[in-house]
């Protein structure tokens, strides 16, 4: 695809906003009735406290993002200031979480259209539904995106109705109800925990404001935190407000009586029978925009995997449209084999959700504070203090803490998920060294035996494929200390041995230290093959293109270390160019 093709492919904010925001703010529909069933008449007061963590997270995630604007989120971040596995570890529960969003909201929203029409089946209704936001992704973002914006216009819409109908409702019938509700017992014992465990299930309400992060690359410069601004924007009006509406609106009992579609029973309440309906076709559509989220956002994370060889290189291939169909492909195979497996019965899943975005979601934090350690001098457009980032993070982990009070059996079947995906990433990452133990292996077995192995799998030419994709570091003439850094990097992090380590200076430059320093190091570290290049020049995206193209060496495997204040470049300009010193 050329670059005018891709600039017109851009996402602009209402675009950006929409495909993240139908994710977040799908919330909407379920976050109240779970908060009230923990909290009771004090949910509004802690959907407005998980209001002010998403106010937290919004710098957190602007900082670390304007800093190192690429597709991965928290997997981006730990990528450049941790370690390979680390980053990898994020990046599972990112695909676990989007495989649960998109499942369950392809579920739900066929369970509400069920109540529209009432002899749809459920599961293939689901599969159809799956597989339309499957073909609408690889026909292109830019059309998906078009979809999203109708969906989340009509959703803003739908819940504005809901909250005036409601307002309207309680200026007319006045405050009885709300102050029954009041001074209802507290039903969790204490208003403490009653406010500890509605906020621990309202923060459910904020899961998809991770999504914007994992496809920065598709939206137009100053997009980003904008997006973020609007998802915390409208989840913090809409979620408290709703709360409060709806006990003012309802007795205490009905909302435990409708728990499940509490909108649509609120809007027969305060409007009638048209507004039950609206909120229930817009919640058909909105979960459906969370399913196109799903999709929009793991392509982005598994391109950059793929990328990185963390994935397998077939998931590489696009269409003429630039879409990753077989990445896209793979993840509809994915929420398909779940959904048959679990055969509808979904509140497992509800539980890998959970877990898995607020680990994310504290992983992310975690990579802010990391950033602050260690790439201090690396331009970005705002700052989170210390302070705030450790609030939030400490608010993440107390709602971790908190659900998992809420709902033990589903932080097992959490794990039950995740370990199997961590050991596909371990041996993904380490498959060069499980290749030699199947060499070494080998050669204890019989010749005919091993010859007919050989044959089959071929595992010296999987070795060599491996070893030979090269790595580039650039070095400003670093001193030997800095230079030991980047070979323990690259032995503990990388399966290749090839490394050209690149000094671009002018001719007047004395290079006879450096040159001395990679001699040490070369005999220092056997296992990698080091190549010295100097270029006469000045180090910029000029550079690296045409090296990465001479050298067929994808510029995610060059490396550099922190740029200062007066670097002439920003991060996004270098073409996915990897920090690690």
């Amino acid at each position: 695809m050329s670059g005018k093709n891709v600039t017109l492919h851009k996402l602009n904010e209402l675009q950006a906003t929409a495909i993240s925001g139908n994710d977040i703010s799908s919330s909407c529909l379920y976050v109240s009735a779970i908060t009230i069933s923990y909290a009771g008449q004090y949910a509004w007061i802690s959907l407005l406290i998980v209001a002010t963590v998403l106010f937290l997270f919004r710098k957190i995630y602007g900082e670390v993002v304007g800093a190192m604007p690429l597709n991965g989120g928290a997997y981006n971040v730990l990528l450049n200031t941790a370690s390979k596995r680390t980053a990898s570890f994020a990046a599972c529960l990112t695909i676990l979480s989007y495989m649960a969003t998109a499942v369950i909201s392809a579920y739900e929203a066929m369970f509400y259209f069920h109540d529209i029409a009432h002899n749809l089946p459920l599961i293939p209704a689901t599969i159809l539904l799956l597989l339309i936001f499957m073909m609408l992704t690889i026909i292109g973002i830019g059309e998906s995106a078009f979809v999203a914006v109708i969906i989340f216009i009509m959703h803003i819409t739908s819940l504005l109705l809901l909250v005036l109908a409601g307002g309207w409702y309680v200026l007319h019938h006045g405050t009885e109800i709300f102050m029954a509700n009041w001074r209802m017992p507290v039903r969790s014992g204490s208003v403490i925990t009653a406010l500890f465990l509605g906020f621990s299930a309202a923060m459910l309400g904020i899961s998809g404001f991770e999504s914007s992060a994992n496809f920065v690359e598709e939206q137009k410069p100053g997009v980003f935190p904008k997006t973020l601004r609007n998802m915390w924007g409208v989840v913090s009006f809409f979620n408290p407000v709703i709360a409060l509406l709806a006990l003012a609106v309802l007795p205490m009992v009905e909302i435990g009586d409708h728990q499940e579609s509490l909108l649509s029973f609120m809007g027969e309440k305060a409007g009638g029978n048209w507004l039950s309906y609206i909120i229930s076709v817009d919640a058909v559509l909105v979960l459906s925009g969370a399913v196109l989220t799903s999709y929009v956002g793991v392509t982005g994370l598994a391109e950059r995997m793929t990328l990185d060889r963390i994935l397998p290189n077939f998931f590489l291939a696009k269409n003429r449209r630039g879409v990753n169909y077989r990445i896209v492909i793979g993840f509809f195979i994915l929420c398909l084999s779940i959904l048959l497996v679990t055969k509808g019965d979904l509140a497992n899943l509800a539980g890998v959700y959970t877990f898995s975005f607020l680990t994310v979601m504290g992983l992310f934090g975690l990579g802010n504070l990391l950033l602050k350690a260690k790439r201090e001098k690396l331009p970005r457009p705002e700052r989170a203090t210390v302070l705030s980032v450790v609030l939030a993070v400490g608010f993440i982990i107390a709602a971790f803490l908190g659900n998992m009070r809420l709902n033990l059996p589903s932080f097992y079947v959490f794990i039950q998920y995740l370990i199997p995906a961590v050991l596909f990433i371990l041996i993904m990452l380490n498959r060069g060294r499980i290749i030699r133990w199947l060499i070494y292996a080998i050669n204890f077995t019989s010749k005919p035996l091993r010859k007919i192995i050989i044959e089959t799998i071929r595992p010296y030419r999987a070795l060599v494929k491996i070893n030979s994709q090269g790595l580039v570091f650039f070095t400003r003439g670093d001193n030997v200390a800095i230079l030991n850094r980047v070979m323990i990097y690259v032995e503990e992090n990388e399966s290749t041995k090839r490394l050209k380590i690149v000094h671009i200076a002018n001719p007047e430059s004395n290079n006879d230290n450096l040159k001395k320093d990679i001699e040490v190091l070369d005999r220092a570290y056997p296992d990698i093959d080091i190549d010295f290049v100097e270029i006469e020049g000045r180090f910029g995206p000029e550079i690296i293109d045409k090296l990465s193209k001479e050298w067929n060496i994808p510029k995610n495997f060059m490396f550099i270390g922190s740029p200062g204040n007066t670097f002439p470049y920003h991060l996004s300009e270098l073409g996915g160019v990897r920090l690690i010193m």
